[in-house]
């Protein structure tokens, strides 16, 4: 005779239905507090003396978003704080969208990062990562 030790747990099937739901959902499940991470859509291109990276913020407040360059990597983050507030007279309607993104992009050997600028306009970031100029080229080290 031979016996099966099983561990029975009748909640399993909830918590992974959960897990499933917030894969295809992530707005729907968030926690309370109301926070959501996105992920804004980029556009990257290069150009003949600099490469080009536009973000979609619809409803991202410039003071809200950070530019750093830091170890060779060009890093964007920042918040988003949307209140949609309708008045009527027989209602009232108030929705609040928070989220957060942050996106990393690793920079090129040509990127002369001392001169990148960045510019938002009609909830569209452009960062221009300039060229060197001319021919890095091979330099030589003096031996002492």
């Amino acid at each position: 005779m031979s016996f099966f030790l099983r561990t029975i747990d009748p909640l399993k099937e909830l918590r992974d239905l959960e897990k499933r739901f917030q894969s295809f959902y992530p707005e729907a499940m968030a926690k309370d507090s109301g926070t959501v991470e996105f992920s804004p859509s980029v556009n990257t291109r290069e150009g003949e003396y600099a490469y080009h990276i536009e973000v979609d913020l619809p409803g991202v407040k410039k003071e809200d978003i950070k530019v750093e360059v830091n170890n060779g990597q060009l890093t964007i983050s920042g918040e988003r704080k949307t209140k949609m507030e309708t008045k009527k007279d027989d209602y009232y309607r108030m929705e609040s969208q928070y989220g957060k993104f942050i996106r990393t992009f690793n920079l090129s050997d040509q990127v002369d990062a001392e001169n990148i600028t960045a510019n938002c306009e009609d909830g569209v970031l452009e960062v221009v990562l300039p060229k060197y100029e001319g021919d890095r080229g091979v330099q030589q080290v003096e031996v002492k």
